[in-house]
């Protein structure tokens, strides 16, 4: 507790009293907008609403102050609006100057919801917030705020406490007495200063500006060196810097990262005779060949050691012992002709012609989320067991779903009409859980996939057909996420 009153004492010690004597003895009245997020065990929608205020400054830096809110805020479930009427009494403590006075407050607000089944009670809360008033005019303000809402004991149904976040935005108007003041102690009064925050021992003029014969933007009276070369980047003395050590000031210097030791010219940018990146004077080479690549000291170099120097290599950072082609890159091979590199490639098997992702591997849904039908994944008659040649088909599966791990999946078993539709519901579910084992012991994540049969209920051809039935006989992939 005394570290904490040491601090307040402290941050009030540091804001001048005439910064909000202006406002004691004023009232404040003000209209504003605001939007809640109201706790989430009362499932309700976030919501814009508004209200009023009125306060009154006891002194330089102590207030209090009286606000009413309301809102319509939306349930989750849909339906009719709530609504919430808000009463609030805080102390406030005032900080910050003229034109923008900041200020935290804390106290009591008492929340009535009503209107709807489920929100007929009265909540008793506390509150505390942090908000600033940005003055436009010495007695209008634009008012933003902050705020916290606990409810120890909520009333609603839901909840044993409750927590509300609420931003709010307005105007202010201050009435009552004021002063003329000299905030900035230059010797030009507030009203007339056109710069109100003067640094102490500043030269101004008539308008209370400081004066920088200069230009240096430290002010006449604190300026150390009074005659800077124009554009020159100053101390906080108003002297010039010279970051680099090249000679050449701060500002004027186009190149302020020079290195220590390199020669510059007038504008403090190292040269370089042979156009090789390496400033002369740091230059161990400085004759090198025009276009060879260089070492930090100015040499070229064959900096992976593939015979071919860097000048000529596409790919300078071939790993040792690794075969390059004539402009020094590994050598790709493709066996299956996808676009991947055999040594990138997780799915090396795949068929001429299929689209594939970064690693080689079939890329099974489009941004469409279109199903995906497993042709070629077939059953013995009547049951749930698959047939050896469906393994090859289900083997490129899991390896695609292996290396895009985000991606779920549904697992859709169908069958044709012949039979009666219990039995052929019972068996498209067990072969689209056959699939689902299957893919799972090579290596795809069970909770990545659910399985579910749909019976005859989604033919995608007649059942009148041999053909038509064949088609409806299918297990299809459906991305879930």
């Amino acid at each position: 507790m005394r570290t904490r009153t040491t601090l307040l004492l402290l941050g009030l010690n540091t804001f001048p009293a005439l910064c909000v004597a202006q406002h004691a003895h004023q009232f404040e009245m003000g209209a504003f907008g605001s939007f809640t997020r109201y706790d989430r065990a009362f499932t309700l929608e976030h919501q814009i609403g508004g209200g009023g205020r009125l306060g009154y400054f006891f002194g330089p830096a102590i207030g209090f102050e009286l606000e009413l809110g309301y809102e319509q805020p939306t349930p989750f479930a849909g339906g009719a609006n709530a609504t919430v009427a808000l009463g609030s009494g805080s102390l406030v403590l005032n900080l910050g100057n003229e034109r923008n006075l900041f200020y935290i407050l804390g106290g009591y607000t008492r929340l009535q919801f009503q209107d709807i089944p489920g929100y007929n009670f009265t909540d008793n809360a506390v509150h505390g917030a942090i908000g600033d008033r940005l003055f436009v005019g010495e007695r209008v303000a634009l008012r933003i705020e902050g705020r916290a809402i606990y409810s120890p004991s909520t009333r609603f149904a839901g909840g044993n406490w409750a927590g509300h976040i609420v931003g709010s935005a307005g105007l202010s108007i201050f009435t009552g007495p004021s002063a003329f003041r000299d905030t900035d102690r230059d010797g030009v009064p507030d009203k007339k200063d056109n710069c109100p925050n003067t640094p102490v021992g500043a030269v101004v003029d008539a308008k209370g500006c400081p004066l920088d014969s200069d230009r240096d933007g430290v002010p006449d009276g604190l300026d150390a060196c009074p005659n800077t070369v124009e554009h020159a980047e100053v101390d906080a003395r108003g002297c010039p810097k010279d970051s680099d050590g090249d000679g050449v000031y701060d500002g004027i210097d186009k190149c302020p990262g020079t290195p220590v030791g390199a020669r510059v010219d007038a504008q403090g940018c190292p040269t370089d005779a042979d156009s090789d990146g390496v400033p002369d004077g740091l230059d161990q080479c400085p004759n090198t060949p025009k276009g060879a690549t260089v070492d930090a000291t100015g040499c070229p170099v064959d900096s992976d050691h593939d015979g071919l120097p860097d000048a000529m290599d596409k790919c300078p950072n071939t790993p040792p012992g690794t075969e390059v082609d004539s402009v020094g890159c590994q050598r790709v091979t493709d066996s299956d002709g996808d676009g991947v590199d055999d040594a990138k490639d997780k799915c090396p098997g795949t068929a001429a012609g299929t689209r594939v992702d970064s690693v080689g591997c079939p890329i099974l849904f489009t941004e469409a989320r279109t199903p995906v039908v497993l042709r070629g994944v077939t059953f013995e008659i009547g049951r749930s067991a698959l047939k050896p040649d469906s393994y090859t088909i289900l083997d490129i599966v899991a390896a695609s779903l292996v290396a895009n791990p985000d991606i779920k999946i549904e697992i859709a078993g169908h069958t044709d009409n012949t039979g009666s539709a219990a039995t052929n519901t019972r068996l498209s579910q067990a072969r689209a859980e056959a699939v689902r084992a299957y893919l799972a012991s090579k290596g795809v994540a069970p909770d990545r996939m659910i399985a579910k049969g749909y019976g005859p209920t989604q033919p995608v051809a007649p059942n009148t057909t041999p053909a038509g039935r064949a088609q409806n006989r299918r297990v299809e992939l459906r991305q879930t996420n």
